[in-house]
Parts: structure tokens; sequence; C-alpha cells
């Protein structure tokens, strides 16, 4: 395996923005796929390093605990939704120190998406090729389960209690719950076409999933595990976050590559209507959010960058700079 090597960006790189406020705190993690690269911004000062891999990361996620960043993709020399034939890996790194993973596991033939437990001891990677979920110890740095989905799982989110793991399942149209103690599919429910990522209410009553063959957001009931209802937002959402009271569910409209998308669409979750339309980048994709949700972060998968977005004015305050084609958005406080 080749280890990464650091670049470092200036913080003169920062694109300009008008800043009406001091800077968020804490460090955004980017996959950038089409660069085979991962980039840590420090907020407070725009301070950015990307770090070259031998995969195509499509998606990052920082352990709730903040030790680790998980990394997943495919093989550098092949896109992550080209056919199947390099085998996957999930890398881990000590948050402190992205110079060179603390170790890598394979992970299928397709990874999409990785996310951990509360304690971060286990991750859990939906598998597309496989049409699983696999599970694996950190601790004991090994594979520890497969757990079948519907056809190409792609985004997954744990509950707020901890307990099931959802996972959107684009080419069966449906959304998988998964038991995770049990470590086993416990229901599928049909939302609707090409359901992309899920995202749950701080509360855990829904469950929200994007549609992003049909351009809406679908509205799970997590107790009647049934959709509810449909929003309207922009052109094939993609992922999404609410925020920690409830109140917003800000989601990332993608568009295509040939027209790309350059909008955020904020819902009400409670009155199911939309609140505002925000520009940001072209292909805005990933969604993540400050942990006491005065900020969302979305990545612009045409773009190269990421938006500040202040959640109580709904406003960019900021654009930073990443790798080229950066899908998965992670924050971490540290």
């Amino acid at each position: 395996m080749l280890f990464p090597r650091f670049t470092l960006l200036a913080g003169a790189l920062l694109l300009a923005s008008v800043i009406s406020q001091a800077a968020p705190s804490g460090t955004v993690f980017t996959a950038n796929e089409r660069g085979g690269s991962i980039s840590a911004v420090h907020l407070a000062d725009g301070a950015t390093r990307t770090v070259a891999l031998d995969i195509a990361p499509h998606n990052v996620q920082v352990t709730p605990d903040g030790q680790w960043l998980l990394a997943v993709g495919m093989s550098a020399h092949a896109s992550h939704h080209a056919a199947a034939g390099d085998a996957g890996q999930l890398l881990v790194f000590d948050i402190a120190d992205l110079e060179r993973p603390a170790f890598v596991l394979p992970a299928g033939s397709h990874p999409a998406h990785v996310v951990s437990d509360a304690a971060g001891r286990l991750a859990f990677v939906s598998d597309s090729g496989a049409n699983a979920v696999l599970v694996f110890d950190l601790a004991s740095r090994a594979r520890v389960g497969a757990i079948p989905t519907g056809r190409y799982p792609h985004g997954l989110r744990l509950s707020p209690d901890g307990k099931e793991l959802y996972v959107a399942n684009m080419k069966d149209d449906s959304v998988s719950v998964i038991d995770v103690a049990k470590q086993e599919e416990t229901a599928r429910i049909a939302v609707g076409r090409a359901p992309v990522q899920v995202g749950f209410a701080p509360d855990g009553k829904q469950v929200y999933v994007s549609l992003s063959a049909e351009n809406k957001v679908g509205v799970i009931d997590r107790a009647q595990r049934r959709l509810t209802g449909k929003v309207a937002v922009g052109r094939l959402p993609v992922q999404l976050f609410a925020t920690p009271d409830g109140r917003q569910l800000y989601v990332a409209n993608q568009g295509t590559t040939e027209s790309p998308d350059n909008r955020v669409s904020v819902i009400d979750p409670a009155t199911r209507r939309l609140l505002a339309t925000i520009p940001v980048g072209r292909g805005a994709h990933g969604v993540a959010m400050s942990q006491d949700g005065s900020y969302a972060f979305v990545s612009h998968l045409e773009d190269g960058t990421f938006s500040v977005i202040d959640t109580a004015s709904r406003k960019v305050v900021a654009t930073h700079p990443v790798g080229a084609g950066p899908n998965g958005i992670s924050y971490s406080a540290r």
C-alpha cells in the first residue's frame, strides 16, 4: 500500500467570503473521491490539509468519541460508481495524525458509506456490491459480520438511541431497518424511487430519506415503520441532516454532472414545508452539522469546495477549497 502524502494549503487560499461573525471552531473532513484524497479544514483559521490516498474515498465519518476518522472507498484507479472489480477498503485514521492510516481493513466489493456506534467500537459499512452492511470491530481490527439488506445499500445512519441502523437501498426503493444488537434486518420499508441517504429527527421518532429520482424527501414514522409523506425539494437530493433542535432539515440537491444543482433546501419537519432555498456551490452533495446546530456544512462535488451555512440566518458565511470531487463530509469539535 502507498501511504498518503501531505499537501498543505495556506490559509490564504481560503476562498473569499463575507463573514459576518466569528468563524466557527472545530474541523471539517471531506472525502474527495475524484482527487483520491481526504481534506481536513480547521474552521477557525481556514488552514487546510489534503492527504492523498490509494483509494477514491466516497465517505468519511468521525467516530462519536472523536478518536478515529473512518474513510471508505474503492481503488483510486476506479470510480466509486464503476463496475465492481477492485476490492474496497476501510481506512482508519487517528484523528490527530492523518499522515497515514492507523490500520486498513478490506471492505467488500463496493463500499459506499460508513458510520460507527456511539462508543466508537463498531463500524458499519454499506457494501453496494454485496447488498449487505459489513460490521467491523475497531478494537480487534477485524470484520465480524455481514447483514443482508435490499439492493444497492448506500447511505446509512444510526438512530439517536443507538439501537437501529437505517439504510437507504438505492435499487430497491426501500430502507432497511437493522437491529444493532442482533445484527439483522428486522424490517424493510418501501419509500419511493432511488433513495440515497437517511437522517433521523433528534428525538428518533421520524426518519427522513432523500428520494433522488423523485426530487423529494420522504418522511418515515419510526414506530409504525411506514412512509407518512413526501416533501418536494431541489433536483436529485442526496444527503440530509436535521439540526439538534429538530426545527430544520438541511437537504443537499446535487443535480446531474451535466446540469448540477447548487441549492440546499431547508425543511420545517413539523409542518413539512420548505423554509428556505440556499444557493451554494455546484453539485451540493454531503451534509454535516456542528454539535450545537449553529452551522451546517455542505460539500460541492463539482466545485471542489464546501460551504459553511449559519443556520440562524440560513446564509453561507464561508466557502473552503478542498480536493477534487468532495462527496462525504464530517465534523469534529476538535
